[in-house]
């Protein structure tokens, strides 16, 4: 009787024993959150369009799990676990931003009102953390102020830009439409030398522009002529214009040119009126869809 007690009670035990075990191994809610949100975010376009966050959310789930894995330190587990959830959500919500909206005055605008209230939103997060992270509020306050720059600059430039020709807003970025009869002289792709002050000025606002814009400088003829010979000549007065500004100082690896010839005309050619419209050369800026 008394060896079977002694049996049961020692199975009993050694079940315990188990099952405490097994339970100071399973990791906690915060750490399998973690892993979610950010596999969650990988998956989707964050890894284009907001590598940084990702990369930060990376870093800190990989130390979650390191320190939970070497002694089983759940505070420490949860503290980075749980910045590593608000930074993958940082991510896919910036993500989202990005592919949805286009970059007009007004969606730059709301974009850059997004990024800022998402930045504010992690820094609230990261105050309630471990002592040790204290040195992720200074990186937010430098983000705030680049992305307060960025915006001053742009909304500088595009007033510069405006009063040099005419600026619109499209879907493929900001486009700056100045007269062919203003730089070149009939069928040349020499810029006259009155050209060479307005450029100048055009240069002068592009630099100010965000340093993560591209540009792209567009070449366009009236019908006048054979086809082959006015994409020749477009492509050659786009050529010139380029080489001009980075003369001036816009970073030759941010700005390129594209002769269109007569194929992307703006008003009708049977008239000297339309024709002259169609002489063009138009700038463009293009979206900057994301930081590199």
């Amino acid at each position: 009787m008394n060896a079977s007690r002694s049996l049961y009670l020692l199975i009993a035990f050694g079940g315990v024993t188990s099952l405490v075990a097994c339970a100071s191994t399973m990791k906690p809610q915060e750490l399998v959150d973690a892993r979610n949100a950010y596999n969650n975010a990988a998956q989707g376009p964050a890894s284009r369009l907001d590598p940084a966050d990702l990369r930060s959310a990376k870093e800190h789930l990989d130390v979650a799990e390191a320190e939970f894995a070497k002694d089983g330190d759940l505070q420490s587990a949860r503290d980075h676990a749980y910045i590593s959830t608000r930074k993958s959500e940082l991510a896919g919500s910036v993500a989202r931003t990005v592919e949805t909206t286009r970059n007009t005055e007004s969606v730059v605008n709301a974009m850059h009102a997004n990024q800022t209230k998402a930045v504010a939103r992690t820094s609230a997060a990261l105050g309630r953390a471990n002592s040790q992270l204290n040195s992720q509020g200074a990186e937010l306050k430098l983000e705030q102020e680049r992305l307060a720059n960025s915006k001053e600059r742009t909304a500088q430039a595009m007033a510069d830009l405006a009063k040099l020709g005419t600026v619109k807003q499209e879907s493929r970025g900001t486009v700056l439409t100045l007269s062919g009869g203003v730089l070149f002289a009939s069928a040349k792709s020499e810029l006259l030398p009155s050209a060479q002050a307005k450029l100048n000025e055009v240069a002068s606002a592009l630099t100010q522009e965000d340093p993560l814009s591209n540009m792209v400088v567009e070449g366009h003829t009236d019908s006048r002529g054979g086809a082959s010979y006015n994409q020749n000549l477009s492509q050659r007065r786009a050529q010139t214009v380029r080489d001009y500004l980075v003369m001036r100082g816009v970073a030759a690896d941010r700005i390129t040119a594209q002769g269109f010839g007569e194929t992307r005309a703006i008003a009708d050619n049977g008239s000297p009126e339309g024709r002259a419209n169609n002489r063009r050369v138009e700038i463009v800026i293009l979206p900057t869809l994301a930081r590199q």
